[in-house]
């Protein structure tokens, strides 16, 4: 997880094997979104083991700041669109879902432009890291992050999805609450984790349902 750069490497190669598996196991077309969720969040958790190396000077400052630019823009606007759409097309694109696609859309633009105005920084707290990015309004964007990625999958209709949303949603307020200051970081890894969860979803029934 997040507490090192080997344990992120360690992590992060578990997981996007995991994701390749997810991807490969895909019968449908409108289960791509979803069943690439694993793969990315695998591959994030890698780029994160070069912010950790680059906070300890073991990498090029250039190649370590690109980490975190990388880094910033799967967590933030990356998933803020890729999970509402990847719920939507998987459950058939309900309209009742539309909302979550326009709250992430709406939550990614700005997300956007504040990382690419930068700087984003890492700051090593003990065994986690803390993200820092010049948001403003940042307590809103980030109650509108969290509608987008966890509404759809608790409100969607598949039941292994609302499994996943709300074992996210939990994951989410322990992070808040023991790793306040390193919230994205350490809930990112637990994503990473609890995604694999996704894996059962592409190769069960429920994947493979007719919308």
């Amino acid at each position: 997880m997040c507490w090192s750069a080997e344990a992120d490497l360690v992590a992060g190669t578990v997981v996007t094997g995991l994701g390749v598996a997810c991807l490969s196991g895909v019968r449908h077309r409108r289960q791509l979104a979803l069943a690439a969720l694993p793969l990315l969040l695998g591959v994030h958790q890698l780029v994160e083991a070069v912010v950790w190396l680059g906070g300890e000077g073991r990498v090029d400052p250039t190649v370590a700041q690109a980490a975190r630019f990388v880094w910033a823009l799967i967590a933030m606007p990356v998933l803020a669109v890729m999970v509402p759409v990847g719920v939507w097309c998987a459950a058939g694109r309900p309209r009742r879902l539309l909302p979550f696609l326009v709250l992430g859309a709406a939550t990614a633009v700005p997300l956007t432009v504040a990382i690419l105005t930068g700087p984003v920084t890492a700051e090593a707290h003990g065994h986690t890291l803390s993200y820092a990015v010049g948001l403003p309004l940042a307590p809103l964007l980030l109650a509108g992050y969290l509608v987008a990625t966890l509404g759809p999958l608790v409100a969607g209709p598949d039941a292994e999805l609302r499994r996943l949303g709300w074992a996210m949603a939990v994951g989410a307020l322990v992070c808040a609450v023991l790793w306040r200051t390193a919230f994205a970081s350490t809930w990112c890894a637990l994503a990473a984790l609890v995604s694999v969860l996704l894996l059962r979803w592409v190769r069960g029934p429920a994947g493979v349902r007719a919308p």
